[in-house]
């Protein structure tokens, strides 16, 4: 393994930062076009916007690879592409679902570096040493991803870092701290409700396999069996119809479909993390995956020099204030 001095290694990950921060080129329009440099010169993309002008998200031209020191198994270093055994030799596959939403990927297209996941998952793959153009991305299924996890190199889609999940598949350390949190429309049954109990007789629903799901049956515990749906599509026109009286999802998602997909949306409130511990959204990779080291040491490396915090704040700016329900 190669030795490197710990100034230098803090530099780097500086460097790689400001890389980051940095804008250049364009996208325009509400098309889902986009255009990504690989030239020298870095490139920003620009996306649509759920309210009001969006400043472009920066895309890094060039792989900076600062994360040499972390070693993997047999001699082979992080940072170093064509080292790393991927699925494809200098390529990083990464997965997501099919569609993706807003605020987490900007026009269901991954691969124009708009919104906070797919953000992210540029930012890995930069500190992985993949350039822009090494990137390519893959559509899986969430519970898909879960259950037979393959295809991709590792799958970013919101999904939270779980003891019974582990069993199944690996997760890097956590990208983004997430709430789950009731929402509902104008004129429901809900529509006043400011407590846990005010949810006791409503009929409330949410995706297939998620921790919404969960939160449901733990901490609401409602007397109506949830209704579950494979997609927040159909549970937002589940909503909008007057199926179910309210929808549970993460935050950042709940302050979209209020503000963007739904007729009258609102925001009633969060519950409270079942078991106290906050939920942390990870990057999932194949059970004992010989990557979960290095994409790990690459997140690691993102929320200590506040790129996480700098990507949230541009994303999923204003989706972090909501009353918590007791």
């Amino acid at each position: 393994m190669t030795t490197r001095h710990p100034t230098r290694l803090l530099l780097a990950a500086a460097a790689s930062s400001l890389l980051l921060l940095t804008a250049c080129g364009s996208s325009t329009g509400n098309s889902g076009s986009s255009a990504v440099s690989t030239s020298g010169s870095p490139t920003t993309v620009s996306g649509p916007l759920n309210s009001g002008p969006r400043s472009s998200i920066p895309l890094v031209s060039r792989g900076t690879g600062v994360l040499p020191s972390v070693s993997m198994a047999a001699g082979q270093e992080c940072g170093v592409p064509e080292a790393m055994p991927t699925r494809a030799s200098g390529t990083l596959t990464i997965g997501t679902s099919e569609p993706a939403f807003d605020p987490w990927m900007v026009d269901n297209d991954p691969t124009n570096g708009n919104g906070f996941e797919s953000a992210v998952a540029y930012a890995v793959a930069d500190r992985l040493g993949y350039l822009p153009a090494q990137v390519t991305w893959t559509r899986v299924g969430f519970d898909e991803a879960i259950a037979k996890p393959g295809g991709f190199d590792f799958d970013i889609n919101q999904f939270t870092i779980t003891d019974d999940r582990r069993k199944q598949v690996d997760f890097s350390s956590g990208y983004y701290t997430v709430a789950q949190t009731v929402i509902t429309v104008d004129g429901s049954a809900i529509g006043d409700a400011t407590t846990i109990a005010d949810l006791k007789d409503a009929q409330l629903g949410a995706m297939n396999g998620t921790t919404s799901l969960d939160a449901i049956n733990t901490v609401i515990a409602p007397t109506k069996e949830p209704q579950v749906f494979d997609d927040n599509a159909l549970a937002a026109q589940a909503l909008q119809n007057g199926q179910i009286d309210g929808l549970v999802v993460d935050l950042p998602t709940a302050f979209y479909m209020t503000g963007a997909q739904l007729t009258d949306g609102k925001v009633i409130g969060q519950l409270k993390a079942a078991g106290g511990e906050a939920e942390q959204l990870g990057l999932l990779l194949a059970k004992d995956s010989p990557l979960t080291t290095c994409v790990t040491a690459a997140v690691d490396s993102l929320r200590t020099d506040g790129t996480l915090d700098a990507l949230a704040e541009k994303w999923l700016a204003g989706a972090d204030t909501a009353p918590v329900l007791n």
